[in-house]
Parts: structure tokens; sequence; C-alpha cells
């Protein structure tokens, strides 16, 4: 009989253009060799030129959806995106509280072109209910500031940008250095306050990077359930994501989404 892969657990919002979200989650997990799971937390209305609509779901959907995965087929690792609004970022956070597997925070605040996708007032229950269920937190640099009021311009920026987010609580901060305005190469930090990992990959010159941060978080938590350290399951998300970015492709007449399976075409 074949051996059973991974189990990785996604609990974000839909991206109806396919680049983003829980499309974007349960690719990433197919490319890395786990069974991806879904929990959907809101529906967009999402093309290549933005997003049109968000509707979330009820807080007691999200809950049914979690329980009905976890308690019957159980999890390896947990993918947190689009939370929305406070009651389903409290929600998630009460439901991870109560499951013993490693966790990825990805604190999604905006889309790749800038549009809304969690409300002023849940940013509160971001750091004290959610940040501290995290095993890794993956904020960028929009979502640093958002979050801690510490804007991040220069490289050396980022240790503080660092030890800001992990006074909320995670084990383990990635700070994304992707929208640093300067420099050849995309420079990431990973520390849990005590030793630093600097992960450094080219900047690379293509603008179809739609969905970089949720493959990038799924990608970490694939690792994880995979049985890999915190740092290895970076370094090897990071190496993973810079080869999506690289074949990532035209989509629509805006930004085009980075391509999951640019493995399988390589």
């Amino acid at each position: 009989m074949t051996s059973r892969p991974p189990l990785v657990l996604t609990v974000a919002g839909s991206d109806s253009g396919g680049g983003a979200g829980v499309q974007a989650d349960l690719k990433t997990m197919l490319a890395l060799g786990v069974h991806g799971m879904s929990v959907l937390t809101a529906v967009t209305a999402q093309n290549s030129r933005g997003v049109q609509g968000v509707w979330e779901l009820p807080v007691e959907a999200v809950r049914a959806q979690y329980r009905a995965v976890v308690d019957d087929i159980g999890v390896q690792a947990v993918k947190t995106g689009m939370l929305a609004t406070s009651a389903l970022v409290e929600t998630v956070a009460e439901l991870l509280a109560d499951t013993a597997a490693p966790v990825v925070v990805d604190p999604v605040g905006v889309s790749k072109h800038g549009d809304p996708l969690l409300a002023e007032t849940a940013l509160d229950s971001v750091r004290g209910k959610l940040l501290p269920r995290a095993t890794v937190a993956t904020p960028n640099l929009d979502e640093v500031a958002q979050l801690t009021g510490v804007h991040v311009v220069y490289e050396s920026d980022m240790r503080t940008a660092a030890e800001a987010i992990l006074s909320y609580g995670p084990r383990w901060v990635l700070i994304k250095g992707g929208h640093l305005p300067t420099g050849r190469e995309a420079v990431d930090l990973l520390t849990d306050g005590s030793e630093e990992h600097w992960l450094r990959a080219p900047r690379l010159d293509n603008r179809h990077t739609h969905g970089t941060g949720c493959t990038l978080a799924s990608a970490i938590a694939s690792g994880l359930a995979r049985g890999l350290a915190v740092p290895e399951a970076v370094r090897e998300a990071k190496e993973y994501v810079t080869g999506a970015i690289g074949a990532g492709f035209a989509l629509g007449s805006g930004i085009g989404p980075v391509d999951h399976g640019w493995r399988f075409r390589a």
C-alpha cells in the first residue's frame, strides 16, 4: 500500500484568479510532496488587476471546516493566511491553541495590488491572539509596519523589525525583505531572538509575482510537516519560491502569478 504523505492544512481566503490564497497554498503543497487540506475563511472576486470584492465566511463555517479536518484526518502543520476580521482571527487562534502541530502565520494585511485584506480593528487580535500561536511568522515589510509601526528602509532595520514582531510571541519570525527599495538581492531575516539566518537570492526582473507570500508560507509549512527544523524548512522554501518567481508568467492584463509547478517544467 502506498504510504500517506504528510498532512498540511491551510486556513485562508480564496483567490478566484488562482494565483494566491488557498489555491496557491494547495498548489505549493502538491509540488512539495504533502497532502494539502483547506479551511476557507473568505471568498474574493480577484484577478490580475486586483480584488473587486471580499465576502468573509461566518465564524461557525470556519470552525466547522477546521474541526472536520483536524478531528478526523489530523494535521502535521497548519498555515494561516487571510483572516479578514477580528472575529475570524480570534476563532482561528482558539482552534490553533488546541492543535499540536507547528503553525506558520502569514499575517496577510494587503494584496499584491494594495487592496486591504485585514480590517484595522483586527490588528490587536493578530498581535495578541494569533502571533503567540505561531511557530514561524512571515510578515513582509508592509505588514511589519502595519503591526508594529516599524518602517524598514535599509537591511539593517530588519533586526529592529524582527524584535518588534517577536515581542508578540511567535517562536521564530521571518522578515521578508523583498520590498526593500534597493539592492540586487532579495534578503530575508529568520531569527528566534538568539540565532540569526540571513537568506539571500538574486532579485529577479519579473513583475509577475502574485502569490509570493502565500506560496512561501505554505512551502515552510510543508517542510515542517516533513519533519524539517525551522531554519531548514525556511531555506528550502526560499529556494522553491525563488524558482517560482523566476518562472512567473503573464495572466490577464495585470500582475501574473508565480509558477507553482516550475520544477515539473525545469
